[in-house]
């Protein structure tokens, strides 16, 4: 396949020739390209084919193409920050200025840098608390568990709902699946490797490393609540 870079470039060049900015974003620009890594490409235009989004194989790369105006760039940045994930801003923040053509590439990176910076809302004492709930109640669960298929199914949900309460209590941004996992060994290195270690020997039965690993992500967020919690 040829380079990532010049190969989003040209795609975007020969399809969107309109476009005033493009951004190529993931993790083929990293070390963590794999072989199924893909093109993430964030196209700006001022009208149709934008808002939409198109998924294609071009040269051999699996392709997604986000085609957007500014004022649909902005309103996805403040939904996806209301949810304390934003794939869009991490990927303008991060990613790679493929052309701009009046100045808007820049503007938007800056921008997209800046509030990636600060972080996501930070969350409200009961959010906090509905969180903490959450993750006592599973734990119990898993800890009177005696199906392993319904043990697997805990220890899965468990291990996305602690690394969350651990992110979001630490001002961290959220990410789904591979970056869920990004996310936390960046923030919490060592809680990161404890609870995915502790995870796979709970799926097989042993699950003292997890519930030790799934203590100190609650810890960290003010301790185990059940007793006594109450919404409204």
């Amino acid at each position: 396949m040829d380079e990532p870079l010049p190969t989003a470039r040209a795609l975007v060049r020969d399809r969107f020739p309109t476009a005033r900015t493009a951004f190529l974003a993931g993790s083929v620009l990293t070390h963590r390209r794999t072989p199924t890594s893909d093109l993430d490409i964030v196209v700006l235009m001022d009208g149709p084919p934008a808002p939409g989004r198109e998924n294609l194989v071009h040269r051999g790369w699996p392709t997604e193409l986000f085609l957007q105006t500014e004022a649909v760039w902005r309103d996805f940045a403040e939904k996806e920050t209301a949810k304390r994930s934003s794939p869009l801003l991490a990927m303008c923040a991060e990613g790679t200025l493929l052309f701009d053509e009046d100045g808007l590439g820049a503007s938007l990176q800056a921008e997209a840098r800046s509030r990636w910076a600060a972080g996501p809302p930070p969350l409200s004492d009961g959010e906090r608390d509905h969180l903490r709930y959450i993750v006592t109640d599973l734990l119990d669960d898993l800890r009177g568990c005696a199906d392993p298929a319904e043990r697997l199914y805990l220890v899965s949900h468990l291990l996305q709902r602690a690394s969350e309460l651990v992110l979001l209590v630490g001002g961290h941004w959220l990410g789904g699946g591979k970056w869920l996992s990004r996310r936390l060994a960046a923030a919490d290195p060592d809680l990161h490797h404890a609870l995915y270690e502790a995870a796979r020997e709970a799926t097989d039965g042993d699950i003292k490393g997890f519930e030790a690993a799934v203590s100190r992500a609650l810890d960290a967020a003010g301790g185990p609540l059940w007793d006594g919690y109450r919404i409204g």
